[in-house]
């Protein structure tokens, strides 16, 4: 017994002289957090919360605006954290010290395509807005938008609230909306980001004169936009769609292996005298994720009134395991009940070929209403999701109008 006095003596000695990062290695602060992705020389900054839940596990809330995005498939290895991004393809990994996490935000899917990630607790602000500083601007209100590109514009519509020095806001443009952005006031100029997992958004703007804006929009790790935007409140999209049937065809026709591997076709008898939408679009695509997230529990109320909801998946790698893999996970975190398929990949090659009686898919994602009879009877391009407010309030009565009138058609 006396002989194990020393070895006891000296096992505490070490526990006491480990230091807390050592000992807390896997221990993540609860609570408010800020962090910044580098790109373009710039700061991307977003906010998230670190919680457990009633198992004790960790949960991550990604927060922009309105908008809480759920993490929970958290794991750990010695000192760092791996955060896989909801249902996106692309996850961070940082190094746990203390108040501090340090790592790199990467998508699988791309090559090479990692970016120099850092956080700190506590920090619940956005952009870092000095005690000193005046507020001299004010950004609410409705703007007409024109985005510089390489070649050619795009045209957008601009919302923007603003509160004291806080602002949030998003843009909607023919092929989808930025979704949930969030900012802050600085002097008179604004500044607004998003990261919802795979878009990494960052807006900076002043005002010209009294009711024009002029900005720069960086995207990703490469891309940077000019911008142009003049205070409008009729300001709206023009009337134009993207994706057309060719010449001869009224019909849509496929058939397409489900994530198991089983065929389905337009002309199974489950859908035959139904209303059919079909949903292009991609696990990779936040807008297609609030279209899917509208979709799901509508189709739960509504699919016994005899509609039924096919989702065409073009991923982002030619390879059926892991594209149906990428599905099924948006399936089980999404809650969906209606049907999916493998279509392909998502550039025009594989899209052409997938549905060669559509002029061009280029937009995710795009909708077809399919009528009783299976004739096509509406193609819709894009998605205005939750963060336009009251343009996502338009689209759901533009929707439901939509299949109202589709259903009261007979049933050939």
């Amino acid at each position: 017994m006396i002989r194990l006095i020393p070895a006891l003596i000296l096992n505490l000695i070490l526990l006491a002289c480990t230091s807390p990062s050592e000992k807390d290695s896997t221990v993540l602060k609860e609570g408010l957090w800020r962090a910044t992705l580098s790109i373009q020389h710039q700061e991307l900054p977003f906010n998230f919360e670190i919680r457990k839940d009633s198992t004790g596990q960790y949960v991550i809330y990604l927060i922009n605006a309105a908008e809480r995005l759920k993490l929970d498939d958290i794991s750990f290895s010695k000192d760092s954290v791996t955060i896989p991004l909801h249902i996106f393809d692309a996850s961070i990994r940082a190094k746990i010290e203390g108040s501090n996490l340090t790592g790199t935000y990467t998508k699988h899917y791309e090559k090479d395509y990692r970016v120099p990630f850092h956080a700190e607790y506590g920090k619940p602000y956005r952009f870092k807005v000095s005690d000193d500083n005046v507020v001299t601007k004010n950004y609410t209100g409705t703007y007409s938008v024109t985005i510089f590109k390489e070649k050619g514009t795009t045209p957008a519509v601009g919302v923007f609230q603003q509160t004291a020095d806080s602002v949030t806001g998003t843009f909607l443009t023919p092929t989808g909306d930025y979704r949930f952005l969030q900012g802050n006031i600085i002097g008179d100029s604004m500044f607004l980001s998003t990261f919802d997992g795979n878009n990494m958004y960052l807006f900076k703007a002043g005002f010209k004169n009294d009711s024009t804006l002029e900005g720069n929009f960086y995207s990703g790790k490469t891309s940077l936009r000019p911008w142009v935007a003049h205070r409008d409140d009729t300001a709206s999209l023009p009337e134009q769609s993207i994706t057309f049937l060719k010449d001869g065809y009224d019909e849509v026709s496929f058939t397409f292996p489900d994530v198991n591997g089983n065929n389905i076709s337009l002309s199974d008898d489950k859908y035959k005298g139904k209303v059919v939408i079909l949903q292009i679009f991609g696990t990779w695509c936040p807008n297609c994720m609030d279209e899917t997230k509208f979709l799901a529990p509508w189709y739960k109320q509504n699919h016994r009134r005899g509609v039924e909801i096919i989702g065409l998946a073009f991923e982002r790698k030619p390879d059926f395991n892991y594209a149906s893999t990428r599905v099924k996970k948006m399936i089980d975190k999404l809650d969906v009940d209606y049907d999916f398929v493998i279509a392909g990949t998502n550039n025009k090659e594989s899209t052409a070929e997938a549905l060669p009686m559509l002029t061009n898919v280029s937009a995710y994602p795009t909708t077809i209403f399919i009528g009783k009879d299976g004739k096509v009877k509406k193609i819709h391009t894009g998605f205005s999701g939750p963060g336009t407010g009251v343009y996502y309030e338009h689209f759901k009565e533009e929707f439901n109008e939509t299949i109202n009138n589709l259903l009261k058609e007979e049933t050939p």
